[in-house]
């Protein structure tokens, strides 16, 4: 401090100059370094992008245009068990078939996996949801109206009585009836695919566009809405033979699934399937034939919830055509954003009530 007092007024100055802008360097050094939103600098008038891992998407690779795949996903009694692969899917749906029992639909994009499965038939609802992810459809079988419907429509598919791809898990068979034993991988998908000669990207360059859900990469919640309430234990009703439900894991940030009151398990990993999102749609189903099979009433609009982190929100769905996204929206028109993880879509019977509690 002293020798600061015995510099001369020209030379204090300049020390005051130097010091500040050496305070300005450091400081500019950790905004760029710290602020998620400084994401590009200009090089000779170029703009590049700064990867900067802990702050991109971690669900989707967003320098993939690879087109996602869609496996209809056998969800009986017996086959339960031996579910494999679930939870590489980005996002899941269930939906009731005949006689109460309820199916899935698994998309997968980029994934590698030796098994998926158990396989089961197509119908012809699902079509829609393979459609709104611009997904290439694989199952075992058909029905009437979905075999119509993917001949209509021009579907992208791959069926296990006809193509190659699939094959039967001969260890499953006397153990369960020979329909809950198809299981496919992902390397026979893609050589299935590329022998059918399918597009195999979006049409679009933009991926995130492609997405049916907008994500955040920045952890969100939903807690200081006003319609916000307390999400720890999330039940799930189709019939009286299938209830999904979800328990909140606080620590991992992620709902644990159950059916029918079992822990939801990988029959290969034995880890208990978690979604980071539950998205839960009300939409009304009929019996179309003498068989059993049903409808969806699902063109149009309805109400459901958002669920994420220890929270629900209710919310509307609205689907204008069978191949467009289906658009969530809270109750104010603001499209709802998920966090960045998968997502379960729970496409409830509308005669059937959700329980949502603490």
């Amino acid at each position: 401090m002293k020798k600061f007092k015995n510099m001369s007024k020209r030379k204090k100055i300049i020390f005051i100059i130097i010091t500040i802008i050496i305070i300005l360097a450091i400081g500019l050094s950790w905004y760029k370094y710290f602020n998620p939103h400084y994401n590009s600098v200009k090089v000779k008038d170029q703009k590049i992008k700064i990867k900067r891992p802990e702050y991109h998407l971690k669900i989707f690779d967003l320098e993939s245009s690879t087109r996602p795949i869609a496996v209809m996903i056998n969800n009986h009694n017996q086959a339960r068990p031996y579910h494999s692969g679930l939870q590489d899917a980005k996002i899941m749906y269930e939906m009731i078939v005949e006689g109460g029992i309820t199916r899935m639909l698994a998309v997968f994009k980029d994934a590698d996996l030796t098994r998926i499965g158990p396989v089961r038939s197509a119908r012809h609802y699902y079509l829609d949801y393979a459609l709104e992810n611009d997904a290439i459809y694989a199952h075992w079988g058909w029905s009437p109206q979905a075999e119509s419907d993917i001949k209509t429509l021009g579907v992208n598919n791959l069926n296990g009585l006809y193509d190659s791809g699939f094959t039967r898990d001969n260890s499953l068979i006397g153990k369960v009836n020979l329909e809950h034993t198809a299981i496919t991988s992902s390397e026979g998908l893609n050589k299935a695919i590329s022998s059918k000669g399918y597009r195999t990207d979006y049409n679009s360059g933009d991926v995130e566009s492609e997405l049916l859900l907008k994500y955040s990469v920045k952890e969100i919640g939903i807690d200081n809405e006003d319609d916000s309430m307390p999400a720890n234990n999330v039940t799930i009703p189709y019939s009286s033979y299938m209830t999904a439900s979800y328990t909140y894991d606080s620590e991992n940030k992620y709902y644990l699934r159950y059916a029918n009151g079992v822990a939801h398990k990988d029959y290969i990993t034995g880890e208990q399937y978690h979604f980071k999102n539950i998205i839960i749609v009300k939409v009304r189903n009929y019996t179309i034939d003498s068989y059993g099979r049903q409808d969806l009433d699902n063109i149009g609009t309805g109400e459901g919830y958002f669920i994420t982190d220890g929270y629900a929100r209710p919310i509307t769905w609205e689907k204008s055509s069978r191949s467009s996204k289906t658009v969530y929206k809270y109750a104010d028109g603001s499209e709802i954003k998920v966090n960045d993880g998968n997502t379960f879509i729970q496409i409830e019977p509308s005669d059937m009530t959700p329980s949502i509690t603490e």
